[in-house]
C-alpha cells in the first residue's frame, strides 16, 4: 500500500501557448490525460489513474464516461451530474493496488467542491482487463 498525498490543483491560467492543466490534477493538458480516456482511444492503467479520469467526468458532466467505467454489477441505469456543481480540486490521500499487478484496488481521495468535500475510499476491480469503479465508502 502506498501512501500519496497531492494538494488540489487549480489550472493556470492559459498563456497563447500553453494549455491548461487537467482537472485531475496533474500537470498533463486534459487531452493528454484524462481526455484520452474519455475519448476511449486508451483505458486508464491504474485505478488511480481511473479514480482521476472518474474525477474529471464529474467536472466535464461527463456521465456517458462514468457508467461506461462502473462496474456492471454496481452500475446504476443512469447518472444524473448537477451542472451547478462546481468541482475546485482532487487530493489523492491513499492507493492500494491498483496498478497492473493486480486485480483489485482502493484509491483514498478528497475531492473539493464550492461549499465542501467529499472524502472517500474507493474500490475497484479488473473486468476484461480493464479498470472499472466498483463502489466506495465515505468518510469523515
Amino acid at each position: 500500500m502506498s501512501r500519496r498525498t497531492s494538494p488540489p490543483r487549480r489550472p493556470s491560467p492559459a498563456g497563447p501557448a500553453s494549455r491548461p492543466a487537467c482537472p485531475c490534477g496533474t500537470a498533463k493538458p486534459y487531452e493528454e490525460c484524462c481526455g484520452r480516456f474519455h475519448r476511449g482511444e486508451a483505458a486508464a492503467p491504474t485505478a488511480e489513474a481511473l479514480m482521476r479520469s472518474r474525477y474529471c467526468a464529474f467536472v466535464r458532466l461527463d456521465a456517458p464516461y462514468l457508467l461506461r467505467t462502473w462496474h456492471p454489477r454496481t452500475r446504476p441505469e443512469a447518472v444524473e451530474l448537477d451542472p451547478g456543481m462546481r468541482w475546485t480540486g482532487l487530493e489523492i490521500l491513499e492507493t492500494g493496488g491498483g496498478t497492473g499487478f493486480h486485480a483489485t484496488g482502493t484509491v483514498t481521495f478528497r475531492a473539493s467542491y464550492r461549499g465542501g468535500s467529499l472524502h472517500e475510499r474507493s474500490r475497484f476491480e479488473r473486468v476484461d482487463g480493464a479498470w472499472v469503479y466498483v463502489d466506495g465508502d465515505f468518510l469523515d
